[in-house]
């Protein structure tokens, strides 16, 4: 692997956009996170890339066509938009049913304050 390949593969520039009580937009908070140098606003920014680098695809969503079961989660919402492993993401979270809450459990060290 070339070095340009190597920062890549650690490199992160996320901002992640939590509504801990759904749709309300008083309560919606912000954050920022960059890996490869470790910045931004979210709390345990080095932990929080340490997580992201042994992360395989933190941002995919649910396949088409998976059985899920329908326990909801709770009302929390999140967007994660920016690049991650040189590639630009937008994805969105909840927690709406058990694939959506599993999705959200995976990487919820991003979304501080909301549900676990």
């Amino acid at each position: 692997m070339n070095v340009l390949a190597a920062i890549l593969m650690a490199s992160a520039s996320l901002h992640i956009t939590v509504w801990p009580n759904g749709a309300d937009q008083a309560a919606k908070r912000s954050y920022t996170l960059s890996c490869g140098p470790t910045a931004g606003t979210l709390p345990y920014r080095a932990s929080a890339c340490t997580k992201l680098t042994r992360s395989t695809h933190p941002f995919a969503p649910t396949p088409k066509g998976v059985a899920c079961t329908e326990l909801y989660g709770g009302p929390q919402e999140a967007l994660v938009t920016g690049r991650f492993h040189g590639q630009v993401i937008r994805a969105r979270f909840s927690r709406k049913d058990g694939c959506e809450t599993a999705r959200w459990n995976r990487i919820r060290f991003l979304f501080p304050g909301a549900a676990a």
